[in-house]
Order: C-alpha cells, then structure tokens, then sequence
C-alpha cells in the first residue's frame, strides 16, 4: 500500500478512489478490526459466554438457551437497524460521528457484563443479557460504517489486500487480548492460577469470579483505546451532494435490492453469503460453550483452546488471501465451507465417552491437566480445522464482492453485503436454542448449524465469477 495522499474522498464515476490513503490512514483503519476483535474473541466465543452459561445460569443447557435467544434477539435488532444505515452509508455526509455514537453504546454495554455475578438472580441475567444485546448491535453498527469505508481508501485492486490484512490484525489483536486475559487474569477456580500457571496480577476476589466478570470491561478499554488513531487519522468525506441533488437512503436501498434480480451472480453470492455467516457465526458462539460443557473446562481450558484457534485463524487468513490470489474467491470460500463441515461434524462426534460418535475412549479425569485426554485432543483437532478455515471465508466474502460488483455502484453493494451478513443474524441460534430447548440435547442444538452451511455451499455452485462487472 503506497504512501501516498487521497486525490479525492470518491471518484465521480463510482465512489472508488483512484490512489490509496495516507499508510497511516490504512494502518489506522486496519486497527479497527484488532479494536473490535476483543469483543468476537473474549465476550462472543471463549471466556465470557462459556462463564454466563456455566456458572451465571442456573444449568448449563438453560444457559445456552438464554445466550441463544439473546443471539437471536440481537440479530434481529441488527437485521432491522443494518439496512437503512447501510443506505445512509452510501453517499451521505460523514461517517465518524454515527461509528463514535456506536462505540459510546458498545464500551457502555461492554463494561456492565461486569454485573454477571455467579448464580446470578433473574434481574441480574435479564440485565447482563440486555447488555450483549446491546454491545452484539453496537459493534455490527459500526462494522457497517467502517466497510463502507473501504472503497474510499484504497483501489478496487486492493480491496482484498486491505480486507484481509484487516481479518488478520484482528486475529492477533484477539490472541494478544485472550493471552492477557487468561494468561495473566482469569484463574481456574480449583487452582486460583491463570492459564501460564501465575497468580493473577490483579487482587480479584476469585470467590465471586471477579477476574471472568472483568472480561467485559477489559474488552469496552481495549476498543476505546485503540480506536483513537482511527478517529484521529482515517479520512472521511469533506463534502457530499446537496440533499436536494439525493433520492431518500430508503428509497435508494429499493432501488438497489429491486435491481438484484437481473445481477443473477450477486444475488446467489449474497444469499449464499447471508446464510453461511450465519451458520459461521454460531460455531463460534456456542463452539466453546459446547466444549466446557462437554469436558467440564474452566478458564485455563478455554484459555488454551481460544489461543490455539486464533493463532490458527492468523495463519488461515495469511494462507487464504494468498489462495485467494492464485485460484480465486469462489473456490476458497466453496472448500473452506466443505472444511468447515468436517470440522463441526468431527467435533459433534466427540462426547466425554467417545470419538468419532463410536471409538470409547477414557474419560478426562477430573482435576487431570489440560487436554491430557483422548477426547480432548480429538475435539481440540477439529476446532483448529475450524478456526484455519473460518478467516478466508470472510476474507474471501469482501474479495468476491469486489469482483462482482459495478465499480460505479462500489459502495451501495458493500453496504448490502453488509445487510446480507446480518439480515438474518438471528436463525442460527435462535434454531440452536429452539433444539437445545426442545430435545435438552446440546449436541443436537449445535447439530442444527450444518443445515445453514449446506445451503451456503449449494448456492455457491452456480456462482459465475468470470462475469466481472
């Protein structure tokens, strides 16, 4: 990416800019991602939703139930709030002052997960689970603005360089967050040690679990800090059109979606897309939860496994961008779901008694070190194939868009691409919490998620991504 300076905020023909920003506008936005990571890694994945659902709640299964309607409650607070900001993204004034409202809500939020105290009483649960609402919107509100974005920083030849760089700083600024927290906070409750093995840096009182509660507010400090460059050095637009030269957002947005029928290729893509992310983003949802369930892991535990799949998901986002290059978007994204499969149906495989639904093995004996069975190595195996593959999907979701997509039209279908990743946020675990709920089975509650994944990879096949513009 040249360091060199924006020739203007849009081009007059599409919205794509002729030169790229600034290095340190792109470094600043790339930032973004390593500021929001935190909350995906710590509160969405492996530390905090495992800790609500096993000692917030009054039984495992009733937790993963409250966390799956609170999921499903935010996405579809999300599918309805995304579209119209998408449009408002589009061609329409600065950017920063609606993405620094959203942060304000998301670091308020983030920092009362502090309330979740262990064997919490209704009242408490109700308010701690309003608070993920509210921070799961917040951060999927600003993800829309800062996306929009891209088109107005770099090329559309770079547009997948810049995408993927971002997935990966958001990988290691999630590792580097989880390392701090479980490595050198978050205790095992049998041992009062963290993940290395060291007293807590901090006084927490460990009775009261204070160390997981702090989870969220490290997560609301960690964004607020590190979106200052963002702030401070990405551009955003000086001017835009007179609002009488401008059609309402809404109106635009019909506009926009009544035009997809004869983008036969976009449409596919962005339905295919709609559904994948959905199955995707409940794997990582429930995948740790299903772990600690399944093998009784604390913080130590999920400490390891959430820094081994990120560390994995680092080196798939480095990889897949590569692919990417070589044999195109569509095929990284149609094999890495075909992974992803493998990789959720292996782990459905492994309970405390077998692997592979049908190989016995020796239970994890309690009190025994980390990962020290059979069973929990199997399933540590299939979460790795999980997390390699999981970056180059999304990675590779931007990267096609940006092939598919007219240039003059650049930033109308980033925003929708936007709405095609949140409009239906809310089935995947709502499906997962219906099934948990109704069979009392975990196992098959988070069986449910393969169905989303299948009809992403099959509406993939038809895709034709030879057809460029």
């Amino acid at each position: 990416m040249q360091n060199t300076a924006v020739e203007g905020a849009e081009s007059a023909a599409g919205g794509a800019v002729q030169e790229p920003a600034p290095r340190r506008a792109l470094i600043s936005w790339v930032l973004f991602d390593w500021s929001a990571q935190p909350y995906y890694t710590l509160i969405l994945t492996f530390l905090f939703a495992p800790y609500f659902v096993n000692a917030v709640a009054s039984a495992p299964a009733h937790g993963q139930a409250l966390w799956g309607y609170a999921a499903a409650a935010a996405g579809i607070l999300i599918a309805l709030g995304s579209p119209f900001l998408g449009a408002l993204a589009d061609g329409r004034g600065a950017r920063k002052p609606w993405i620094a409202t959203f942060a304000v809500f998301l670091v308020a939020s983030l920092a009362a997960l502090w309330f979740a105290v262990p064997g919490a009483d209704s009242a408490t649960i109700l308010f701690v689970l309003a608070a993920f609402v509210i921070a799961t919107a917040m951060a999927e509100f600003t993800t829309v603005f800062t996306n929009a974005m891209m088109p107005t920083l770099v090329p559309p030849s770079q547009l997948g360089r810049l995408s993927g760089t971002g997935w990966a700083v958001g990988y290691a600024g999630g590792l580097l967050s989880l390392a701090v927290m479980a490595g050198l906070i978050v205790t095992d409750p049998a041992t009062g040690r963290t993940l290395f093995g060291l007293e807590p840096i901090l006084a927490l009182d460990q009775s009261a679990r204070e160390g997981d509660r702090l989870v969220g507010p490290f997560a609301a400090l960690w964004f607020a800090l590190f979106m200052i460059p963002f702030f401070l050095f990405v551009p955003d637009r000086a001017h835009v059109a007179p609002s009488s030269a401008r059609r309402p957002a809404l109106a635009e947005l019909w506009e926009t979606i009544r035009g997809l029928p004869s983008h036969k290729d976009m449409l596919l893509f962005l339905i295919a897309r709609m559904l994948y992310a959905d199955g995707l983003a409940a794997i990582f949802a429930f995948g740790g939860i299903y772990g600690a369930s399944v093998f009784g892991w604390g913080a130590m535990e999920l400490g390891i496994f959430g820094i081994v799949l990120t560390l994995t998901g680092v080196f798939g986002a480095l990889i897949g961008g590569v692919l990417d290059d070589r044999v195109g978007s569509k095929r990284v994204i149609m094999v890495s779901l075909v992974l992803l499969l493998v990789g959720a149906l292996g782990i459905l495989s492994v309970d405390p008694n077998h692997v592979l639904f049908v190989t016995d093995v020796v239970p994890k004996v309690a009190g025994s070190a980390p990962f020290s069975s059979t069973g929990e190595l199997v399933f540590l195996a299939f979460a790795m194939l999980v997390g390699l593959v999981a970056a180059p999907v999304q990675a590779a979701s931007r990267a096609l868009l940006a092939r598919l997509a007219p240039p003059e039209r650049m930033t109308q279908y980033f925003g929708l691409f936007a709405f095609s990743g949140k409009v239906t946020a809310f089935l995947a675990p709502l499906l997962v919490a219906v099934v948990t709920q109704a069979s009392g089975s975990q196992r098959l509650g988070m069986a449910s998620i393969a169905v989303f994944l299948v009809a992403g990879l099959f509406l993939m096949v038809p895709v034709q991504t030879a057809r460029r513009r």
